[in-house]
């Protein structure tokens, strides 16, 4: 692989897209000429006979039941949620809607066990979640593959967002030890044409415009749009967010047997990234400075392109066979500004460039027979993934001098030129087979199984670079290997609507499996040891235990559900002092997550609706090469963590709703590392409330009011380990959307 030269980049602000701007034109034309969608049924009738589903309803969820879903959409999963052994949190189309939040980011991490990472010098600014303490930023996924990068992440195009909790290789690869995320986009569907055009307005200058409309040209062919033009100030800082976006799908079914279906993914992004507070490390105390970033140098763009198609064909009533096919190209860039006392002006520049291409394919063979007297529902595959990442960071050039005002940001005027520089790639390229089983042994017992062999090769190749103490040469890595991983269940249903569960799951991880991080051993890079050995590091192991009750009540209008878990990571690389460097320590490390955890979705009663869970969990290093670390928890995490979500039906038109979220104090550090119990690095625990409420004006118009953090209380969300970023919530907001459906 060889090292790509200096590019000049010229930071230009976001220009609306033209092949979105007409696709929105077209979309609204079209659908206005269509026929009015039939009168909907009122919410106050307790009993409905023969329901049809609106033209846009989630297919994944309970009908009658919008804030549960009832199965995943990855076809990996033959069993509806209620009979899956394994804690699964879906939050569906109305969910997310309701909340108000439109941001990926924030959604999830107001969610039990997921906490969030800050970007630094060693990793990418960027969505970066945090699962039961483990980093998961690469566990990412949309539609059942692989996401390209760390970028920002919106939710126009969404059915519903897919949780699983717990080492998951077998369902994703490598990666996912403390579970994966799975997005799942809206489809074109042959079944009715609909169209609903979306307005938001609120404080911060908010305005947000969204279609989502659905053309059926025949019995066998459709398309759809979904499209986002999005714009917005910040509380704190004084630069607009602008978002754009689209997804078209299409859908082809010549005949009962065979489905093509292909989707077109783009979405810009410009913004800038607020470091939030400064941590005192002698008083341990917050400095409240304002937004600190440089007028004229500080930005950060996403960009994502990304191309599927899907092919299902139904070889007769029991067999089929699925292939999905995915490119896609994604960019994250960003100059970030941070207050630091150790430099002359007080201020640290963060930069970094990211362009991400991503090839892969998945092909699913579902099998449902019987064998030895037994129902069997059988999924066997084979995944092929080429991810290839460059990045480097920015030479900066400055033509003027100030002196930073940390209270009045505008007075922080840059000039100059930035270059990109440092270019550096890599490359993943993954092939995996797997088979899994689910076999009725009685009307009381199933088994859950499943086995997984992952083959990778990773290259990548480093641009001479400077760190903070010394230069580094340019490098080149070059290894291959190969792990298995499986799980094993049991769902014992003695009770109607009840069950009892029992599972085992694993993952791995490779060396370097951060690729984002390149050979920043401390963030998840290429780690090696004192001798220069990285080849003879062995996948990173760990094992998930999970006992656990799911109950289907009130007609399967409701979900609880409750699980023990476990989680230990074994062979852990470990970074060294410097974690900007690969120096390393291999297979060193163990550390143990354990806790509850509880779920509820659905409706409590005919006019109540809820989506809640509460996370309990504790965490413990368990070996370390450095034995002062043994008995520490871990960074980034969060003990105890709930999120509830509440929405009262007042009348058949009129609803009304909350959401509460609290989570605990976070020690600062990097997941994986053991944080000094002692530190003074800490972010405190906080809670948020929210309120929401609906107004259907008739049946083809909606409204919704939502104030966020009603109390405008200050919290952070994610703390770098050594004080000078730390994120701060969002603050308070209020908007109120309009939605016409026709």
């Amino acid at each position: 692989m060889k090292l790509y030269t200096s590019t000049q980049l010229e930071v230009r602000p976001m220009r609306h897209h033209p092949m979105m701007l007409t696709a929105i034109a077209i979309a609204v034309s079209t659908s206005l000429s269509s026929q009015v969608l039939a009168e909907t049924v009122g919410l106050s009738t307790l009993v409905i006979e023969e329901t049809q589903l609106a033209s846009d309803a989630n297919p994944y969820s309970e009908q009658g039941a919008p804030y549960k879903a009832k199965k995943m959409s990855d076809s990996k999963y033959t069993r509806d949620i209620a009979e899956t052994p394994k804690t699964i949190t879906v939050l569906t189309k109305e969910t997310l809607e309701e909340s108000g939040k439109t941001d990926l980011e924030s959604i999830l991490s107001a969610q039990p066990g997921i906490t969030l990472g800050t970007g630094e010098g060693g990793n990418s600014f960027g969505d970066r979640y945090i699962i039961r303490g483990y980093e998961a930023r690469s566990d990412v996924y949309t539609d059942g593959l692989r996401e390209p990068g760390l970028i920002s992440r919106e939710t126009f195009a969404l059915e519903q967002v897919e949780i699983s909790k717990g080492p998951s290789s077998t369902f994703g690869g490598r990666g996912t030890t403390g579970g994966a995320v799975n997005s799942v986009t809206k489809k074109a569907s042959y079944n009715d044409d609909f169209t609903t055009l979306g307005g938001t307005v609120g404080t911060d200058n908010k305005q947000r415009i969204t279609v989502d409309t659905n053309k059926v040209i025949n019995d066998s062919l459709a398309f759809r749009l979904n499209a986002l033009s999005s714009t917005s100030d910040t509380d704190r800082v004084n630069n607009a967010l602008d978002q754009e976006g689209f997804l078209i799908s299409g859908v082809y079914e010549p005949n009962a047997d065979i489905t093509f279906s292909a989707d077109y993914y783009y979405f810009r992004a410009s913004d800038k990234e607020d470091v939030g507070h400064v941590l005192d490390r002698t008083t341990q105390a917050f400095k409240a400075y304002e937004y600190v970033g440089q007028e004229g140098l500080d930005f950060k763009n996403s960009e994502a392109d990304i191309a599927t198609i899907k092919v299902d064909a139904y070889l007769s009533e029991d067999l089929r066979i699925e292939n999905k096919t995915r490119f896609g190209d994604v960019v994250n860039e960003y100059i970030v500004s941070a207050y630091d006392s150790r430099f002359t002006n007080g201020l640290r520049s963060f930069t970094g460039w990211q362009e991400s291409r991503y090839v892969g394919n998945q092909t699913n063979v579902i099998f449902d027979t019987q064998l030895f007297g037994k129902s069997h529902s059988i999924v066997s595959g084979v995944e092929y993934a080429n991810e290839e990442t460059r990045l480097g960071s920015y030479t900066v050039a400055s033509t003027n001098t100030f002196t930073l005002d940390p209270y009045h940001a505008e007075n922080n005027l840059w000039e100059g030129t930035i270059d990109r520089k440092s270019t550096s790639g890599a490359t993943v390229k993954t092939l995996s087979l797997y088979l899994m089983d689910t076999v009725t042994v009685s009307d009381s017992l199933e088994l859950h199984g499943g086995i997984r062999y992952d083959h990778f090769d990773y290259e990548a190749s480093i641009a001479p670079t400077t760190s903070r103490r010394e230069p580094v040469a340019a490098k080149q890595y070059d290894f291959s290997d190969g792990f298995f991983n499986g799980h094993f269940g049991a769902v014992f249903s003695p009770w109607e609507h009840g069950n009892l569960y029992a599972t085992w799951s694993t993952s791995s991880n490779i060396n370097g499996g951060e690729v984002d991080s390149l050979s920043n051993c401390g963030y998840g890079g290429v780690c090696v040891d004192s001798n220069g050995n990285y080849t003879n590091a062995e996948p990173e192991q760990s094992t998930n235990l999970e006992l656990g009750t799911k109950w289907n009540l009130l007609n399967h209008k409701l979900l609880l559900t409750a699980a023990l878990f476990q989680v230990t990571k074994d062979k852990v690389i470990e970074g060294g002092n410097d974690s900007y460097t690969s120096g390393g320590s291999l297979n060193t490390g163990k550390n143990r997550v354990e806790g509850v955890e509880f779920g509820l979705s659905g409706n409590l009663t005919d006019k109540l609706s809820a989506q809640a869970g509460l996370a309990l969990m504790k965490s413990n290093t368990l070996a370390s090469y450095d034995q002062d670390n043994v008995g520490q928890p871990k960074a980034n995490f969060a003990d105890q963590s709930v999120n509830v979500q509440v929405k009262y039906q007042l009348t058949p038109r009129f609803a009304m709703g909350a959401i509460a979220t609290y989570s605990g104090e976070m020690l600062g550090g990097q997941p994986d590392e053991a944080a000094d119990s002692d530190t003074k690095i800490r972010t405190p625990s906080y809670s948020v409330y929210d309120v929401f409420a609906t107004y259907q004006v008739s049946d083809h118009f909606d409204l919704q009011a939502n104030v966020q953090n009603i109390a405008d209380k200050d919290y952070y969300t994610a703390i770098y380990r050594g004080g000078s970023i730390a994120y701060l919530g969002a603050g308070r907001s209020a908007s109120v959307t309009a939605k016409y459906k026709f």
